[in-house]
C-alpha cells in the first residue's frame, strides 16, 4: 500500500499518511473551497489502510486553523477512526496546540470529550 502525501498550501493542510507505520499526520491550516473535496481521499486512504493493513493507527494533528467545514471533515475522519477503534483496531491521537492557542486546545478537549479514543493534548 502506497503512502498518502499532499504538500501544504496556503489554505489546505500537509498531510502525510505513512502505511509502513500507521502514522497518519495532518498540520497547518485548511479553509479549502471545497473541504469534502479536499478530506475524500483522505478517508478513501483510511479505508483502504483499515481493510488491507489492519495495524494500529496514530494520528498526529498540529492544527493552526480550521474552517467550519473542515472541522465537519475532521470530525467525519476521526470518526472512522472510533468505529475502526470500536472493532478492536489500536488508535491514538495526538493533538499539538500552542500554548496560548486557547481556541485550538479547546477544539481538542471538545475531540477528546466526544470521542471513545485516546486523545492526548500536547502543548508545544
Amino acid at each position: 500500500m502506497e503512502n498518502l502525501t499532499f504538500e501544504p498550501t496556503e489554505n489546505s493542510l500537509r498531510i502525510d499518511f505513512d502505511a509502513t507505520k500507521g502514522m497518519l499526520e495532518m498540520e497547518g491550516t485548511s479553509y479549502p473551497e471545497d473541504a469534502p473535496e479536499f478530506f475524500n481521499p483522505l478517508e478513501a486512504w483510511l479505508k483502504d489502510y483499515i481493510s488491507k493493513i489492519g495495524g494500529s493507527v496514530t494520528l498526529n494533528l498540529k492544527i493552526g486553523y480550521l474552517n467550519s467545514s473542515s472541522i465537519k471533515c475532521l470530525l467525519d475522519f476521526v470518526q472512522k477512526l472510533e468505529e475502526y477503534h470500536a472493532g478492536g483496531g489500536e488508535v491514538d491521537i495526538n493533538w499539538y496546540y500552542e500554548e496560548d492557542d486557547e481556541d485550538i486546545q479547546e477544539m481538542g478537549e471538545d475531540l477528546a470529550e466526544d470521542m471513545n479514543l485516546p486523545v492526548k493534548l500536547i502543548i508545544y
